[in-house]
């Protein structure tokens, strides 16, 4: 098929065009920030919302990763001289209403309220761009698939998350023990949220549709710092501290809270409909952690 991406120098673009280029044609559209010559794709440089002469071409799909604020898509589309076939938006799964208590499935009606911060602003997006979706391809009557992925970790994660733990473990040989967090959360390795993509391509099934993408098990941070643990080599825990913390004290001390640490901010997903309608399957949490450890193992010892 003939891939155009969206984005897809990044974290989870980047690991998608790794995969897609195994039996796709991929041309890259994005600001040129990092070349992508050496993965063997087409290169385009520009703003998502200029012309350029991929606009004029046919593409079998579109897979969007950077597409944020009410009317990228629109403009996107707009511009568009010539045929898409069916258009992949990357969204999240926090577009989901927030009911602490409630399993969110695709059916799950979407957030209404509107947060402060950062956050609120990608959420609000998100939300206006799924809606979006629906009514700019379906005025061009354009299929299209809609995929929320959960927290996403694995090698190249640029986002201080897991990395953040795996670092002061390697340079500070400490970890935090949050002694009050009762959050849970759950991960989806980046290769299975790439590989998803891949399923949808082409798959009519997955035509005007929308997939939870996470793993199976729930996470707390506890057994976080215990598969951290476990998936380092037996020299890297010498001489390890645990340094026990409220999260409150982490707060104030500036130690990272990259997941929800409060039972209020637990936001959990079902992922019944992609295993079953795409046959998505998932790295159990252990293996996944093991590789993403290993991969920044070698960027934090030189």
């Amino acid at each position: 098929m003939k891939l155009l991406v969206i984005g897809g120098s990044y974290f989870y673009g980047r690991v998608f065009v790794m995969e897609a280029v195994k039996e796709h044609a991929v041309t890259v559209w994005n600001r040129g920030t990092y070349s992508m010559a050496d993965f063997g794709v087409r290169q385009i440089q520009g703003d998502r919302h200029e012309r350029t002469a991929a606009c004029e071409e046919d593409w079998d799909a579109v897979i969007d990763f950077c597409a944020y604020a009410p009317k990228d898509i629109r403009s996107f589309v707009e511009n568009m001289t010539g045929k898409i076939g069916q258009y992949v938006l990357i969204s999240t799964v926090d577009v989901y209403k927030r009911e602490p208590a409630v399993v969110k499935t695709e059916d799950t009606p979407f957030e209404e309220w509107s947060f402060a911060g950062e956050a609120g602003i990608y959420i609000a997006g998100k939300v206006a761009l799924e809606r979006e979706i629906v009514e700019v391809c379906g005025a061009r009557e354009i299929s299209y698939t809609v995929l929320r992925p959960a927290i996403l970790y694995g090698p190249y994660n640029y986002a201080p998350r897991e990395s953040a733990y795996i670092q002061m473990l390697l340079q500070n040989h400490a970890l935090p023990r949050f002694t009050d967090a009762d959050g849970r959360f759950q991960f989806v390795y980046v290769k299975d949220a790439a590989l998803a993509i891949l399923k949808c391509l082409g798959n009519e099934k997955a035509y005007g549709q929308a997939y939870n993408l996470c793993q199976d098990e729930i996470v707390t941070y506890e057994n976080f710092f215990k598969m951290l643990r476990q998936a380092a080599q037996p020299e890297d825990l010498e001489g390890l501290t645990e340094v026990p913390l409220t999260v409150e004290q982490a707060v104030s001390q500036g130690v990272p809270l990259p997941f929800p640490a409060t039972a209020a901010e637990t936001h959990l997903c079902d992922n019944t409909k992609g295993k079953t309608e795409l046959g998505l399957v998932y790295t159990d949490f252990e293996e996944g952690m093991r590789r993403t450890y290993q991969a920044f193992r070698g960027v934090f010892i030189q």
